[in-house]
């Protein structure tokens, strides 16, 4: 049996991160800027072998839940294949993804075959020309495919929406409709600092935190009425009377929820990051490539872990100056 391991802060390492690619089909302006990024070549980003390799690794100091991010997951080949051989490694006993659902669909029915729990689908909106204005690309279609598809499936579906002020407000309520006759849980997420800027005023300087964003729902739903959440969860989520599904507001850059964080994240190239805020602790890919055998990388995963930041704001704060202008979402692994 694992017996979990903690930081010094008393919080236990259950859940992986695990960014596949720093490529994405789409355009996000939050995200990445319109002409995209500067990709990691192919042979400085993690084999799957590699990724597996270091999954099995984890789960001997605890963790036992993975999420696959990106980039865009199905942005890289043979991405299905490499998450049966995820599901059989001893230990592991929740995967899940995040995706924005443009390539999705086809995969939905092999999904459901693997046991997938649940799939966080990045919806910002609802308009056909609002979706093409944020994403630069003209692909609501194929994500209202995926969505529908999931829900056949029986996959729970929570999709994942960046508020942002004067681009899709308009949007919050008919997005939050959606869990009233389907069983889904809609997220609304705080706008983050990243794509390579930097909000020096803090959270108090956020035109739509997570306060204002449940008093937007509330002004037209009625009371949000809490939802208990197990420790970890980032989301506070909310029921609404009639509703089959819930709402969730994600405070991800005022970090209300750092106290019980149990994550780490795997950037593509190998890097380890015990907080969406920190600069990279830990290059496991030149462990891996320098020959350190398992036992060797077990203790530097450990030692990451167990010497973690309190939350995020201190995790900003250890940050060198010059990487105070954040980098884009893509890189980091969501």
């Amino acid at each position: 049996m694992v017996s979990p391991l903690y930081d010094q802060h008393g919080r236990p390492l259950e859940y992986l991160r695990l960014a596949v690619t720093d490529r994405c089909n789409l355009r996000c302006f939050y995200c990445m800027p319109e002409e995209g990024i500067k990709y990691m070549p192919k042979h400085e980003l993690l084999s799957y072998e590699e990724m597996l390799r270091l999954t099995g690794l984890l789960a001997t100091l605890g963790v036992r839940k993975v999420r696959l991010t990106g980039g865009e997951p199905f942005v890289r080949r043979d991405l299905v294949p490499f998450m049966e051989r995820l599901a059989q490694l001893p230990g592991i006993d929740d995967i899940s993804l995040t995706t924005n659902g443009v390539l999705t669909a086809p995969h939905v029915p092999a999904l459901a075959r693997l046991g997938v729990k649940a799939v966080n689908l990045s919806l910002d909106t609802l308009d056909r020309a609002r979706f093409a204005s944020i994403t630069r690309r003209d692909e609501l279609p194929k994500v209202m495919e995926t969505f529908y598809a999931l829900l056949d499936a029986g996959i729970q579906v929570k999709i994942n929406a960046v508020v942002m002020d004067g681009q899709n407000i308009d949007d919050l309520v008919p997005l939050a409709d959606l869990s009233r006759a389907l069983p889904v849980d809609v997220r609304f997420i705080e706008e983050m600092p990243f794509n390579g800027g930097s909000h020096e005023a803090g959270p108090a300087s956020l035109p739509w935190n997570h306060v204002r964003i449940r008093q937007h729902l509330e002004a037209h739903f009625g009371e949000l009425t809490p939802v208990p959440m197990p420790a970890g969860a980032t989301a506070s989520d909310y029921s609404i009377a009639g509703h089959q599904g819930r709402v969730g507001i994600i405070a991800a850059y005022s970090r209300t929820f750092c106290g019980t964080c149990n994550r780490l994240r795997l950037t593509a190239e190998g890097g380890i990051k015990t907080c969406l805020y920190d600069q990279g602790v830990l290059d496991v890919r030149a462990l891996l490539r320098g020959g350190k055998d398992d036992e060797q990388i077990v203790a530097a995963l450990a030692a990451a872990f167990r010497f973690r930041a309190a939350n995020g704001f201190e995790a900003e704060r250890q940050r060198p100056l010059h990487q105070l202008s954040f980098e884009s979402m893509a890189t980091i692994g969501g």
